[in-house]
């Protein structure tokens, strides 16, 4: 009972930004309960790269290419994806940029630029890929991924937190937008995992600061988002879980109520 509570056997999943350090590790996660996964990024090589990662631990992946702020790519990656499996079970948010600018310093394209990967990519993927989820009729899982810093005003990373925030507001107004179809949605709100995206602003004194607010006293690791990921894209599992942001943070959170 317990395998076939969380399985995904026949399932196909789509996961935006499945190139991405948390994104891979989540699609992997999905792969491994017997979801056919779509791995879609910008750089072909890492999907291909996420893929052969998949197949090793005896899943199927497949990789797309596609720039996750441009509507026709999305929509380009649903039809290809229609052509090899026929449906869209399961959506994962995971695009994501950081940046450190100070608020006075922060340029209009600046501004864009991360609102457009980290917020404005969510909502138009969610537009695609759920309008086809709704065609379907037969529910469905999207799952968003947040951040702490969306929720306490963190410094250094205004920009990021804002986007973040709208993440959190987007989750929750299309649960409730979707839950007669049956189409759960929510969110991941991850800790501190170094990835890509943050290590150019983890400097020494900002390690020290977070570490000392995380009561677990460490990042997390990208294989500790799979367990949770695995739980909201399974209907089984988590059938009455919708408009949730489920924090994954060490305990960061409660240091900061």
């Amino acid at each position: 009972m317990g395998v076939e509570l969380f399985s995904l056997a026949g399932k196909t999943a789509v996961v935006v930004g499945g190139t991405s350090t948390l994104g891979a590790d989540m699609a992997l996660a999905l792969a491994t309960y017997g979801a056919a996964v779509a791995v879609v990024g910008r750089n072909m090589e890492t999907a291909h790269q996420v893929c052969e990662r998949i197949a090793q631990e005896g899943g199927v992946g497949h990789p797309y290419r596609a720039d996750a702020t441009n509507r026709m790519d999305l929509q380009g990656v649903l039809n290809e994806v229609l052509n090899w499996q026929g449906h869209v079970d399961i959506l994962f948010n995971c695009p994501g940029v950081n940046s450190d600018t100070p608020f006075f310093e922060v340029t209009e394209e600046e501004w864009d630029w991360v609102m457009g990967v980290n917020l404005k990519s969510v909502v138009l993927s969610c537009q695609v890929f759920g309008q086809q989820m709704v065609g379907q009729g037969q529910g469905g899982s999207i799952v968003n991924i947040s951040s702490v810093s969306s929720e306490p005003p963190l410094s250094r990373v205004f920009t990021y937190s804002a986007s973040k925030a709208g993440v959190n507001s987007v989750t929750q107004y299309l649960a409730r937008e979707l839950a007669p179809h049956r189409i759960r949605v929510n969110a991941i709100v991850p800790g501190f995992f170094p990835a890509q995206q943050n290590r150019n602003i983890l400097s020494p004194d900002r390690v020290e600061s977070i570490l000392k607010h995380t009561p677990m006293g460490r990042f997390g690791e990208a294989s500790e988002l799979q367990g949770t990921a695995v739980w909201l894209a399974s209907e089984r599992a988590s059938g009455f879980v919708t408009g949730a942001l489920i924090r994954v943070d060490g305990g960061f959170g409660a240091m900061t109520i």
